[in-house]
């Protein structure tokens, strides 16, 4: 595995909602490759995941709010899915900003299973490929990605690197994709 030797990634979620082993494993994946991991949040305090969308799990605490991040201090950014996280996260207009900020900076950005909505309200989809959970997709079409169905799929294209996967069963690809995509 490539070597992320430090370099500051960007946890982004809702203060509710996150599909905690969506938040976790590669949390723990890009720790293991020498990343410094930052959960930002809208809100200060703690992040409630869950499990399947429906059952509580672990809460998380919030390291910095969306309002006091530096996005010169970041070097790429995670979006974790769950349904409710990013439906959440796509209303947050500070939040949008920080995507579309990050975006615009050329930062790569790793997005499962919903985590691409936030990128459709962010309008930086159009002329990208990537894969999502599959309910999702006609609404990344509109946003002008092309979808694919594919257990990892990570696209250079427009100057930005987007690595997606599809959902829980696809984590191991999506670590590994995330790894190297942010260690280049």
């Amino acid at each position: 595995m490539a070597q992320l030797d430090g370099k500051t990634i960007v946890f982004l979620t809702a203060n509710s909602g996150v599909e905690q082993v969506e938040l976790t494993r590669p949390w723990e994946g890009l720790r293991a490759a020498g990343a410094r991991c930052v959960l930002v949040a809208p809100e200060a305090g703690t992040v409630q995941a869950f499990e399947n969308d429906v059952d509580k799990a672990d809460t998380f605490d919030v390291d910095t709010t969306v309002a006091e991040l530096d996005p010169t201090t970041v070097d790429a950014l995670v979006l974790p899915g769950g349904t409710t996280n990013p439906d959440q996260l796509r209303l947050d207009e500070a939040a949008v900003a920080l995507v579309r900020t990050l975006v615009d900076a050329g930062k790569p950005v790793a997005a499962i299973c919903h985590g691409p909505w936030t990128l459709a309200e962010a309008d930086v989809l159009g002329g990208k490929t990537l894969t999502s959970f599959p309910s999702i997709r006609t609404d990344l079409k509109n946003a002008g990605a092309t979808w694919v169905d594919e257990q990892s799929f990570t696209c250079p294209a427009n100057g930005w690197t987007l690595v997606t996967s599809r959902n829980p069963d696809d984590l191991d690809a999506f670590v590994e994709a995330s790894v190297a995509a942010f260690a280049g």
